[in-house]
């Protein structure tokens, strides 16, 4: 079954987070990969008639979770979170570890500990589809910054990214793009210069930046 990715952008102008709705093909599931705001979340569901069953969170920040309890009022569903910050995150019903296997359907995720921007950041990895929601650990550019963990955790969290297969798409939890752009093209070359251009026309039009 594909699984199908729509990207959600949440905390317009502020934020700018990403929050993902999940299905698959037959929709036998509909989950939601950080419930940053509920308003368009909701929106999306109701025009599509999705009823999503869980929420997946990669951290506990607020901008990050701040949709989780509304969401959980309306559809009932179920919230699920690293353990080691479960006591940050409201409502939390079921609790992940490193290297866990959830099940969506027919679709199986892996949870990767990644720590570094917080102390219990996990990665969410649907290893059949080549697909890594990345959270605060990983943007298109850069990466996140270090508010709980060392230099050395955010380290070790990225190599595991690098040591996934090379056609990993990966899905961030902001669109923090045009805003490292301009570091990447004071280091970068004409692939660099080249990449941008398509990214501030992706951007231009209301589209994600990749």
């Amino acid at each position: 079954m594909n699984l199908t990715i729509n990207p959600i952008l949440c905390l317009k102008g502020s934020m700018n987070n990403y929050a993902y709705i999940l299905s698959d093909s037959n929709q036998s599931f509909c989950a939601i990969i950080d419930a940053s705001e509920a308003a368009p979340i909701i929106d999306f569901c109701d025009k599509n008639n999705l009823k999503p069953q869980y929420i997946l969170t990669t951290h506990h920040h607020f901008d990050h979770i701040g949709g989780n309890i509304e969401l959980k009022n309306k559809y009932g569903l179920k919230i699920v979170g690293p353990d080691i910050e479960k006591n940050l995150i409201q409502g939390i019903d079921i609790t992940v570890n490193d290297g866990d296997i959830f099940n969506l359907g027919e679709k199986k995720v892996k949870v990767i500990s990644a720590p570094g921007h917080t102390k219990g950041h996990i990665l969410w990895h649907f290893e059949e589809d080549k697909v890594l929601f990345t959270g605060d650990v990983l943007f298109n550019l850069c990466i996140g910054g270090l508010f709980e963990g060392t230099p050395e955790q955010m380290f070790e969290s990225l190599k595991k990214i690098k040591s996934l297969d090379e056609n990993t798409n990966f899905y961030p939890g902001h669109e923090y793009t045009e805003h490292c752009l301009e570091h990447a093209l004071n280091q970068g070359g004409d692939e660099i210069k080249q990449y941008a251009q398509i990214v501030i026309n992706r951007l231009q039009n209301g589209k994600p930046a990749s």
